[in-house]
């Protein structure tokens, strides 16, 4: 097995260097395959991430193309809007942050493409591959060397009395907050046939096992591993002691109903796209039946990324 040669040079003037393995592992017949590149390209170190890529890509024999944006930062590639990237490679891979992989999983719009994330963002719970990791990365996408997680999508219908006004689908979470004048709201909430409760808060968050980690946690919801099958239910600030999150089966379907509020007040999908909701209007969610496959380097572990990212020391005796 041929092995890859990681980028170690940290320095300003750094150049992506491929090892004479992975030409060797061209030349072994590898099956070919054809990615997708979408960056990020607000990000200071995008364009040489993206150039660095490119070049280890095309060496070990792999076809490259780019949404717009991206081939802008490159000299040679083939630029695609990025429907026809989705409808046509192997592979996607998002360079940039958390929100990057969010706007890349929305324009797959629940077709079976794989995705890979390069972090050269913050946070990073959902970019799991490190600078540092870009040719291992490549080689193990030629080499068919990856674990695949299947995430979990939420499908989110809004209507108004009788009609829908609006169709989401959410990796992280549908959120609904009392927005800028910060005035409390009354939501009504049923879980399949059975009526839960009416809450006055400053809103809820509904969110799928991958956004456990985002505002459902800050919110005091639970964190839950990224398979798992549940869907967590999140009351923000509400005007009770008792309120606790739920976890319910991801096989129920969820009403929300906004009973009294001041105003609009604003729903946001995965912190990226939404509407203004009004007195009266009814969410409808449920999982969705299709989800998207997150590709990892061999040795992933989500609860490493936990440790890391979540700066858990353990206890000190």
């Amino acid at each position: 097995m041929a092995r890859c040669m990681r980028v170690a040079d940290k320095g300003p003037g750094r150049k992506c260097r491929v090892s004479c393995a992975l030409e060797k592992a061209r030349q072994g017949g590898y099956e070919m395959k054809k990615l997708g590149l979408i960056a990020n390209c607000t990000k200071p170190r995008a364009g040489e991430v993206v150039r660095c890529i490119d070049f280890a890509a095309r060496r070990m024999g792999l076809k490259i193309c780019a949404d717009p944006s991206t081939a802008r930062l490159l000299k040679m590639c083939k630029c695609m809007k990025i429907d026809r990237i989705i409808s046509s490679v192997d592979a996607v891979i998002a360079i940039g942050g958390d929100g990057t992989m969010l706007r890349v999983v929305r324009e797959l719009n629940g077709r079976d493409i794989p995705v890979i994330g390069v972090n050269i963002g913050g946070l990073g719970f959902l970019t799991s591959v490190a600078e540092g990791d870009l040719e291992l990365a490549l080689e193990c996408l030629s080499d068919d060397r990856y674990v695949e997680s299947v995430r979990s999508i939420a499908d989110c219908s809004v209507e108004r009395g009788n009609r829908v006004i609006g169709k989401y689908r959410a990796l992280n979470d549908i959120v609904i907050t009392s927005g800028a004048t910060s005035r409390i709201m009354t939501l009504g909430v049923s879980i399949g046939r059975n009526d839960v409760t009416s809450y006055v808060s400053d809103g809820i968050i509904v969110a799928m096992p991958t956004g456990s980690t985002g505002h459902s946690l800050s919110a005091g919801g639970p964190i839950v591993t990224p398979e798992s099958r549940v869907m967590v239910i999140s009351v923000i600030c509400p005007h009770t002691l008792s309120s606790r999150p739920l976890v319910i089966p991801d096989s129920s379907k969820i009403v929300v109903e906004l009973i009294q509020c001041a105003g609009r007040v604003p729903l946001t999908v995965d912190g990226q796209v939404g509407r203004l909701l009004a007195a009266g209007d009814k969410l409808k969610i449920s999982k969705s039946e299709r989800g998207v496959r997150f590709i990892h380097l061999p040795g992933h572990s989500y609860f490493n990324v936990l440790r890391q990212k979540l700066r858990w020391s353990g206890s000190n005796r």
